[in-house]
């Protein structure tokens, strides 16, 4: 195996944190092994540092030239979905989180992912910004601030992600909205983000009557031409929790992903419907 396959997974979560797109962070890993290829490898002391500033710096110039791309978005914008192995990813890269850092400028998103997240030294992480170690001690305070009264540090059991999410997906297939009101927060938001190419909701719906409505509205309905009866719904782990995978077709149609609160109740639904988000799961 060689020094870049070694530290290949970890450019790749780092890129997906700062970006929120499977596809984008790929392109950055790309972009950083040209450059690996390209360098005087016997001048690098510590490759790990050197391939996460290659890969910190792409994924910023991604991001850069994203932002301006997502103001003409069609419909909310969410995180593009992943398939993760069970127990090896934890809350920092659930949807819930990616919608959280979306919300942070694109230093001090990259920030908080090499210190919160990957525990990056900041002399390190100012080098991979371009930054002085004190202006990113700074944005590391702040990014945290940001995004701590936006997403309370408590991490859902496993166990009751999976019964909620096994309970949601029976109560909408059967169309019972009594069975769906027991599962959501009196003031749950869906989100749906099907771009402007699939027949999705363009604005968010909130309020537990509303969203157990649409949730047993749809699951009777044909979708993109495929009938219900010829729609298969699998739950899977997405972005670290458990979660619904839509297949019909020959091809993935949707994912859903909930963020529960404390007392056990949904209070956000990510619906992804857009094709273009969809490769990274399709590809599994």
């Amino acid at each position: 195996m060689t020094v870049f396959d070694q530290h290949q997974r970890l450019l790749f979560s780092i890129a997906y944190r700062i970006l929120g797109s499977a596809t984008d962070a790929e392109d950055a890993v790309q972009e950083a092994w040209l450059k690996w290829s390209a360098a005087d490898r016997s001048q690098v002391a510590d490759p790990k540092a050197y391939l996460a500033r290659i890969v910190t710096h792409q994924a910023l110039d991604q991001l850069r030239a994203a932002r301006s791309r997502r103001e003409t978005y069609v419909g909310p914008w969410l995180p593009e979905p992943v398939l993760t192995a069970d127990a090896t990813e934890h809350d920092d890269v659930s949807t819930a989180m990616l919608v959280v850092l979306e919300t942070l400028g694109p230093i001090e998103r990259a920030v908080f992912v090499l210190k919160e997240v990957f525990d990056f030294p900041y002399g390190e992480i100012a080098a991979a910004v371009d930054r002085s170690e004190q202006a990113v001690r700074q944005a590391a305070h702040r990014a945290r601030e940001h995004v701590r009264a936006r997403r309370p540090r408590f991490l859902t059991d496993r166990g009751r992600q999976r019964e909620v999410t096994d309970r949601f997906l029976a109560a909408a297939a059967g169309g019972d909205i009594n069975g769906l009101l027991q599962l959501l927060a009196p003031d749950v938001t869906l989100w749906t983000d099907g771009g402007g190419k699939v027949r999705q909701a363009r604005k968010p719906v909130s309020g537990a009557q509303r969203v157990a409505a649409w949730m047993a509205g749809v699951a009777g309905s044909p979708y993109e031409g495929i009938a219900p009866a010829d729609m298969r719904a699998e739950v899977v782990e997405i972005n670290g929790t458990a979660g619904v995978l839509f297949t019909g077709a020959g091809r993935v149609i949707a994912t859903l992903t909930f963020d529960l609160g404390e007392d056990g109740l949904i209070r956000e639904i990510y619906n992804v419907a857009n094709p273009d988000k969809l490769r990274a799961v399709t590809r599994g």
